[in-house]
Formats: C-alpha cells, sequence, structure tokens
C-alpha cells in the first residue's frame, strides 16, 4: 500500500490582543491602513487571467445586539444582528432602535451596547514569494493561515509591534 508524503507544511498563528480593540472603526482603520500603505510587501499576481491586488479583503462580518429591558430593568427581549459590512451594521443597528413598534411588540426599550460587538475583517495576502496566505483581524486576536514561510509571520509580527491596539 503507498504511503502518503508531504508536500508542503502550512502553517498558522495567532496573537491573542492584550486588551480587545476598542471599537470596529478602530479595526475599520488598521485595515484601511494595511490596504493603502501595503506594509507586509506584498504583490499583485496573476490569477484567471487577472491582475489581483497585492492585498485585498476576502471576507467581514460585523455583530452585535440590541437589548429591549421593561421599566424594571428587566431584560425581556433581544435581536442578533449579523451585517457584512461596517455601513449595513450601523445602519441596521440604527434602523433596529428607532423601530418603536419593535419596542412595543417587546415591552421595553431597545438599546445597543458596542462592548460586546464582535467583528472580523480576513484579508487574502500575496507575498512576494509567490505565496497566498490570510490575516484575521478579531476583536480579541490576529491570526496568520495558510503560510509556508517563517519569514511571512516574521513580516507581520514586526509591523503588529508598531500598531499599538495589536499589543
Amino acid at each position: 500500500m503507498a504511503d502518503f508524503v508531504s508536500k508542503s507544511v502550512v502553517k498558522s498563528a495567532e496573537r491573542v490582543l492584550a486588551t480587545p480593540l476598542a471599537s470596529k472603526a478602530t479595526l475599520n482603520t488598521i485595515v484601511g491602513n494595511i490596504l493603502a500603505d501595503n506594509p507586509w510587501g506584498c504583490t499583485p499576481y496573476q490569477s484567471g487571467g487577472e491582475t489581483l491586488p497585492a492585498v485585498a479583503k476576502s471576507s467581514e462580518y460585523y455583530s452585535g445586539t440590541i437589548i429591549y429591558e421593561n421599566n424594571e430593568g428587566k431584560q425581556v427581549g433581544r435581536i442578533s444582528v449579523r451585517a457584512p459590512s461596517s455601513g449595513a451594521f450601523d445602519t441596521t443597528i440604527s434602523t433596529l432602535l428607532a423601530q418603536a413598534g419593535l419596542e412595543t411588540a417587546m415591552g421595553g426599550t431597545a438599546s445597543h451596547d458596542s462592548s460586546e460587538d464582535g467583528f472580523s475583517v480576513t484579508l487574502k495576502c500575496h507575498a512576494a514569494n509567490g505565496e497566498l496566505y490570510n490575516v484575521a483581524f478579531k476583536r480579541d486576536k490576529v491570526s496568520i493561515s495558510s503560510f509556508e514561510s517563517d519569514g511571512i509571520m516574521t513580516t507581520i509580527e514586526t509591523w503588529a509591534d508598531t500598531v499599538s491596539e495589536l499589543a
């Protein structure tokens, strides 16, 4: 019987943040700076006859909860929200908070505690050595996945050390 033979060693790494990111605005600023400045030295590449960017968002989502409390401060209802973009999340939250009919149906006043919000943005990156890898930012951690070269992790770690929010 034939044996499987390793062809590559795909790695992943994770940095748990000492303090969770304060807000989705903080996350979006970090991601926006990466997309604008390309601090990891990624390179554009060809795929399917198309030139693709060096770094691009491959997925993102934002989640939170609207809580309904009655006059005694007891929680009487909740609505979970998950949106595909920061703008869609803000619009959905503000729309739900403005719905008097929902407050009546729930029997309480609506509120949104952003400290419990979740968010995730994954970037697809093309290293100068030809590797494609992913960097995922969440409120409490940053993960690098699908890379082989230790140089990729070193580059991202060195960069992350310069971003105070990623300590």
